[in-house]
């Protein structure tokens, strides 16, 4: 099971990530197939890593945020 899958499941499932993320369940099954957040997560511009965790917290099944951030980082690829 990968990094990002199992943090999804901790903050109870596609539906309540996709609540607390406020994105729709198609874009939390994007990011799973991609195995990454997306880009706006590692810009700064977004803060679902946050989000999730906290829902993950709230089900008694707590990580770190920045954890998650590390574990899942877009893999580089040759230009």
């Amino acid at each position: 099971m990968s990094v990002l899958r199992e943090s999804i499941d901790q903050a109870g499932g596609v539906a309540k990530a996709s609540t607390a993320c406020g994105v729709s369940q198609r874009a939390i099954y994007k990011w799973l197939a991609a195995e990454t957040l997306p880009r706006t997560e590692y810009t700064g511009e977004t803060n679902y890593a946050e989000r999730l965790a906290a829902a993950a917290r709230e089900r008694g099944a707590p990580f770190e945020a920045a954890w998650l951030l590390a574990e899942c980082a877009p893999k580089k690829t040759a230009a």
